[in-house]
């Protein structure tokens, strides 16, 4: 399992033929107590930088932009009935998607973990 990291502060795991899609400690502590996801449908496909996700918190609500070309093959039921997952656990539980990438080399563009620390710190 390899975790990469966007610059709008989104997380994606390579399982096997899969990748799921979260957003970060970072933005989840940015943005508060979560309280609701907009997900897409199963099914729907996005292009890099696509907005694929809204999340509503007790602050603000914010796009979650896909860095990947894709289509969604499930959505984390555990999140529709318990939004709070996301803050809780944003690298875990709360996953928001899952999904099959288009083109597995973006990836490459990523952040790993710890150029992802040092961009968070600047």
């Amino acid at each position: 399992m390899s975790i990469r990291f966007s610059n709008d502060h989104v997380w994606i795991e390579t399982l096997n033929s899969s990748v799921r899609v979260g957003i970060t400690e970072h933005a989840q502590e940015a943005l508060g107590d979560i309280v609701f996801v907009q997900f897409p449908q199963v099914g729907q496909g996005f292009s890099k930088n696509a907005v694929l996700a809204v999340i509503e918190s007790v602050k603000a609500a914010a796009d979650v932009v896909i860095p990947v070309g894709a289509k969604v093959l499930k959505i984390n039921a555990q999140v529709i009935d318990n939004p709070a997952l996301v803050n809780s656990d944003p690298l875990g539980l709360g996953w928001l998607v899952e999904v099959e990438m288009n083109d597995p080399s973006e990836v490459s563009e990523l952040m790993d973990s710890s150029e992802y620390l040092k961009f968070c710190e600047t």
